[in-house]
């Protein structure tokens, strides 16, 4: 399915991206935090693509230890409080938003300021979480948004928490895919399921390069329509 026409290129190249990628991390002293295994492979690889097809591209990171993309802006942060404010001020901007960051759905109430210690007389620890804002959502909400692209890595009924993830939150588009049990993250291979509210596109399994190709070219096709 990837566009091999070099107008794909022309076309691109007059395009912003906002893309999101890596896991966020949510702290609970100086030391300890809570994360997760994305390693960020597939939003730099989409950010690598689009940028190599001309489009200006803004990189929105969590912690991962890749190198930025040739020619791409990467804004690094930690939290997804930190993501949020990055979108923020960065989507009104774009002209597509793709939210390929694990981003943490919860975060300490209160974050210690000193290392938590253990203590002698209980086994247990008990944190009190809250949720984090649901950035691909808001994005979506937004009046001047721009066509917004999420993500959603599942371990079971992969197909159905992600149709119901993208009506739920009014996105344009959505990327299923499996994750757990060696797929998804941390691999450098992926296969995406590309669902709108009329259609849905297996990919093939394939390098993540491979797999950002045939996504931008599904995009485009979506915003010519």
């Amino acid at each position: 399915m990837a566009n091999n026409n070099p107008n794909h290129q022309v076309w691109w190249s007059d395009k912003t991206l906002l893309i999101t990628a890596g896991p966020t991390f949510e702290d609970l002293d100086p030391v300890r935090f809570i994360g997760n295994r994305s390693s960020g492979k597939m939003g730099y690889a989409i950010a690598q693509m689009a940028a190599e097809l001309g489009a200006k591209v803004i990189l929105i990171s969590g912690p991962v230890s890749l190198p930025a993309p040739p020619g791409v802006e990467r804004i690094n942060v930690r939290s997804a409080l930190q993501m949020f404010d990055a979108v923020q001020q960065h989507y009104a901007q774009t002209d597509v938003m793709i939210g390929a960051a694990a981003v943490a759905d919860f975060r300490l109430a209160d974050v210690s300021l000193q290392k938590i210690k253990k203590s002698a007389d209980s086994d247990t620890l008990q944190l009190t979480l809250v949720k984090n804002p649901d950035i691909i959502a808001w994005v979506a909400q937004q009046s001047n948004k721009p066509f917004v692209v999420g993500f959603a890595a599942e371990t079971q009924n992969v197909l159905d928490y992600a149709k119901d993830k993208l009506a739920r939150k009014k996105l344009d588009m959505i990327c299923a895919n499996e994750v757990g049990a060696g797929k998804g993250f941390e691999t450098e291979t992926n296969a995406l399921t590309l669902i709108t509210a009329s259609e849905i596109n297996p990919l093939n399994p394939s390098t993540k390069t491979e797999q950002a190709k045939h996504l931008l070219s599904f995009i485009r096709q979506q915003l010519e329509n």
